[in-house]
């Protein structure tokens, strides 16, 4: 590997790690995969288990997992970024609800293929709680309830927990309920996209690491002074797609960064709880998300970095001192009785939005061109159903998965700068005085609401 992270997931792999060659002279096959992340290997593991003739290869920058599939927040969730009612509108009311259960089932089947293919991804499928802390967010919190209640989901799905109830489950400050939902499960997402590479690669696909595409086409992928030939290519590079020629405002590389604390004793656990690992977040604008560990840390992160002009990505991105000290703020502020543990870890990288925050898994079969992407960080899960669903339209499956609304959805391309750069940071200004306002002064604002509609919800 050329290149290093800071993030605690790597530092929790096994040693030595694998390190593949770059390509090297010149190939033919049938799928070139660009991105060696999770998109790109659950595609190529569903392609190779109903057709293990194929011959795939996935070229990849950097290496295998280096992007946010080995740096994200460890949150195999249903989460979706669009909203029912936008899914509905574009389909309708059926269609959505199935999508929601896809959701549902893409949670089990990350935990089935990881046993199956003996990937120890430290896996605790404890639910995930979204805890409300002023009466601002307990509104919010019992209206999401009553949301997925109108549209027929049951209490094994969504609960509502009260103040005392949330407070036995997680014992944060100034709780007064929270909204909890089973279908999450914490992992260790590094040994996650580490294990896949492996797995594939065994299956028959062959990944070539420090590989940049510089162009591709129809057909032909040029990378390293070298070309692929292909029946299909997969742009699957999520977060760094900006990078790639002609793709500059296809989606917006928004940076979300993190912390993690050293292992914390039982003693303080049992005044936190989150005994079965359960993920959490509250209900403020600008994201927060966090879990337990397995080795019993705290890893907790949150949006609030800077977008950076004409949709740079550096690695010095990674690391934004001013945002890294306020998610260690809020985590104490949340959980008092961690004030004087030392934090081992901060990090960060891009994650994909598109202009209407919509995800998309796309195949033009006259090209041959495919994609999917703008998870909005929320690709753990994601990311697999787009894996499954890509390979049942490259191999022409005629299956349920093809026909969800997000099959060939196009969003719109961002501004042209300097209107990017401008709308995305004052978005971001927006969020963090409509926070401020709702702690402070206890009122909602308009902004939140403006936010919603440029979330497209």
């Amino acid at each position: 590997m050329t290149k290093q992270t800071n993030s605690l997931w790597w530092d929790l792999l096994p040693k030595p790690l694998i390190s593949r060659a770059p390509i090297d002279s010149n190939k033919e096959v049938d799928v070139a995969i660009i991105g060696a992340g999770y998109t790109g290997l659950w595609c190529a593991y569903y392609l190779l288990q109903k057709s293990p003739n194929l011959k795939i290869a996935i070229v990849e920058s950097s290496f295998v997992g280096f992007g946010a599939s080995g740096r994200n927040g460890g949150w195999c969730s249903a989460l979706f970024p669009v909203g029912l009612e936008k899914i509905a509108k574009n389909s309708n009311k059926e269609t959505a609800v199935r999508m929601q259960k896809l959701m549902f089932e893409t949670v089990d089947e990350v935990k089935k293929v990881a046993d199956t293919e003996s990937i120890d991804i430290e896996w605790q499928k404890g639910g995930s709680y979204s805890i409300a802390r002023n009466q601002i967010q307990l509104k919010r919190a019992m209206s999401e309830y009553q949301h997925f209640k109108d549209w027929g989901f049951g209490e094994s799905d969504f609960q509502f927990f009260n103040q005392a109830e949330t407070k036995s489950r997680i014992n944060a400050t100034q709780v007064l309920g929270s909204f909890y939902t089973s279908h999450c499960a914490a992992i260790n997402p590094a040994k996650l996209v580490q294990g896949l590479g492996q797995v594939v690669e065994k299956m028959g696909a062959t990944i070539y690491e420090n590989s940049k595409v510089t162009n591709f086409s129809p057909h032909k992928i040029e990378v390293n002074n070298r070309h692929i030939n292909a029946k299909y290519i997969i742009n699957a590079t999520e977060g760094y797609r900006s990078n790639l020629p002609g793709y500059k405002r296809s989606s917006a590389p928004i940076y979300s960064l993190m912390i993690a604390t050293e292992p914390l004793s039982e003693k303080i656990w049992s005044d936190i709880g989150i005994k079965n690992r359960e993920t959490f977040a509250d209900y403020r604008n600008v994201l927060i998300y966090g879990q337990r560990t397995k080795d019993n840390r705290f890893a907790f992160g949150g949006r609030g970095a800077p977008y950076h002009f004409n949709s740079s990505i550096k690695d010095k991105y990674d690391m934004h001192e001013p945002t890294h000290k306020e998610l260690l703020r809020t985590l104490i502020e949340l959980f008092p009785v961690i004030k004087d543990v030392k934090v081992t870890h901060s990090w960060g990288g891009p994650l994909a939005i598109t202009r209407d925050w919509a995800p998309h898994v796309s195949l033009d079969f006259k090209t041959g061109l495919a994609s999917a992407g703008g998870y909005v960080g929320d690709g753990v899960g994601t990311s697999n159903l787009a894996g499954r669903t890509l390979a049942d339209l490259i191999l022409n499956e005629k299956s349920e998965l093809v026909t969800m609304s997000w099959v060939n959805h196009k969003s719109r391309k961002w501004d042209v700068e300097p209107f990017r750069y401008i709308g995305i940071n004052g978005t971001l200004k927006l969020a963090w005085i409509a926070d401020f306002v709702e702690e402070r002064f206890g009122f909602k604002t308009l902004i939140t609401n403006l936010l919603n509609k440029l979330k497209g919800n």
